[in-house]
């Protein structure tokens, strides 16, 4: 183990940050979420309608959807996600099962994640967008919608950490706007 949790997660995933590795991956280190501001590191935390926090986290079901078996179709769909979220992907790992052919993986994030699993022989899939910063994950409900042909998208969302007491009583550090968008 790793005396840096991060290291610890990319490992899980099946990868790490050692060049020599053969899992090893190029991590992006110049995101949103990586920049300082004098000495004060800037912590992304979102506001919306006065409330703070961490960032918004989608629970999207696609139900009586297409192409849930189709793990290169899943792939570019997530691809697709990152971009129109305005998100910085880091990699993206997925499982095809057998015999029903789901699909099960996630897409990770220097906002967060996508993680995806799908039942095709029930036309459902399971999605949770969570992203913090500036990124915009209601957009990628659209690219779900144009990819899988769903006959119905159940979107739930949450706004996390904003219970957190020290975000509600005036934290110090500056936050970002959050995206109208929807």
């Amino acid at each position: 183990m790793s005396d840096h949790p991060s290291d610890d997660a990319l490992f899980q995933l099946g990868m790490d940050l050692d060049p020599r590795s053969s899992t090893a991956q190029t991590e992006e280190t110049n995101t949103p979420c990586s920049e300082t501001s004098g000495e004060e590191a800037r912590d992304f935390f979102c506001e919306q309608d006065g409330v703070r926090f961490a960032g918004t986290h989608l629970l999207v079901d696609l139900i009586g959807a297409e192409r849930l078996d189709d793990l290169q179709h899943v792939e570019d769909t997530l691809r697709r996600c990152v971009e129109a979220s305005r998100a910085t992907l880091l990699h993206i790992h997925l499982h095809h099962f057998t015999p029903n052919g789901g699909v099960s993986g996630v897409a990770v994030l220097a906002e967060s994640h996508i993680s995806i699993h799908s039942w095709p022989e029930y036309n459902y899939a399971a999605l949770d967008l969570f992203m913090c910063g500036a990124s915009e994950p209601h957009r990628a409900v659209d690219v779900l919608r144009f990819a899988f042909s769903p006959e119905r998208v159940v979107v739930k969302e949450m706004l996390r950490g904003k219970e957190m007491f020290r975000w509600k009583s005036g934290s110090k550090r500056r936050s970002i706007r959050a995206s109208a968008s929807a």
